[in-house]
């Protein structure tokens, strides 16, 4: 998976649409008000003088740049005066993707802001920050794994054919008997990320949303995700080779996992689905701004994006998220 995504000819090695006219959807992609909650709840931090107003915020990968760009627009609407003293910083290891990230929001902003960039948090020592990263862990390689006969077995892949064989990694069967995990998803490389972000930064707020739940679900998740068609990886008749590096793929994040690290690392932990995270960092706030100051076309199509976003049965509760304190 590792290859598959970050390989020099990986999938994300080089620029991918998003959206309509390209292989999948994200919130960023629906509505800008998803970046306007996450700005709004910056400046409420600022207001409460839980982070001082020359803080940085960080986005890791950023993509395009549209979220970084969403946030730094409606922090502009709502405070403008905190772009003259906030710090702005992306971290992406991809040269090709910092280029495009650096054309747009020069292109947005100009000389409003000051962006810089880093290829690894490790590299950033500020001693406050707000970070955010929307659907990194879905992102990073995982182990396939489940229990026959007493027995954990790990996927490989060979011949571009899934096969399964008795794993003799210690940290990977040690982590199933902790989880109770039978079957599904691992990666033991958040670990590692998680501890780099928390040595590198004093005092910080990070924010991610992703799929996923706070338990195990005890089956596959994995799926590719090719022109937004959903392809299951144990489907009958998929063509590995063809979508190898050609698509995107992912899997449910296991949440309690991520909670537990970061609790390690001394930090404060919130979960919660996206739809009550977003009304609790204001968008239904951001909303009515928006009908006090545009037509009633335009309300009703931003009021129509917003509840994809919401919805129960949709993105709503699909996705979670964590917002940690340290």
């Amino acid at each position: 998976m590792n290859s598959w995504l970050y390989s020099n000819d990986g999938y994300y090695a080089n620029y991918k649409q998003i959206g309509k006219q390209g292989d999948f959807f994200t919130s960023v992609s629906i509505s800008k008000f998803f970046g306007g909650a996450i700005a709004n709840k910056i400046i409420k931090l600022i207001e409460k003088k839980k982070l001082p107003k020359n803080c940085s915020i960080i986005e890791i990968g950023a993509h395009h740049g549209y979220l970084l760009a969403d946030v730094i627009q409606f922090i502009y609407t709502l405070n403008p005066h905190l772009l003259k003293t906030l710090n702005f910083t992306i971290i992406e290891k991809f040269d090709s993707l910092k280029e495009q990230q650096e054309r747009y929001l020069k292109e947005s902003f100009a000389d409003a802001i000051n962006l810089t960039h880093y290829k690894d948090i490790s590299e950033i020592k500020c001693s406050s920050a707000f970070i955010f990263a929307n659907e990194i862990f879905d992102a990073f390689a995982c182990e396939l794994v489940y229990k026959k006969n007493d027995k954990l077995l790990q996927a490989f892949v060979k011949d571009n054919t899934i096969l399964f064989e008795e794993t003799k990694d210690l940290n990977i069967i040690k982590h199933c008997k902790k989880y109770n995990i039978t079957k599904g998803e691992i990666c033991l490389d958040y670990k590692n990320f998680i501890n780099n972000l928390t040595s590198s930064i004093n005092n910080f707020y990070f924010l991610t949303f992703d799929y996923g739940d706070k338990y195990p679900r005890n089956d596959f998740s994995c799926r590719i995700y090719k022109e937004h068609e959903t392809i299951p990886i144990f489907d009958e008749n998929i063509n590995l080779e063809k979508l190898y590096k050609n698509s995107d793929i992912t899997y449910d994040v296991h949440f309690n996992y991520l909670k537990d690290l970061f609790e390690q690392n001394n930090c404060e932990v919130e979960f919660n689905t996206q739809a009550n995270a977003l009304i609790e960092f204001g968008i239904i706030e951001l909303l009515n701004i928006l009908r006090k100051n545009s037509d009633e076309n335009t309300y009703f199509k931003e009021t129509q994006k917003i509840k994809m976003l919401l919805e129960p049965t949709g993105m709503g509760d699909r996705f979670k998220i964590l917002l940690i304190k340290k």
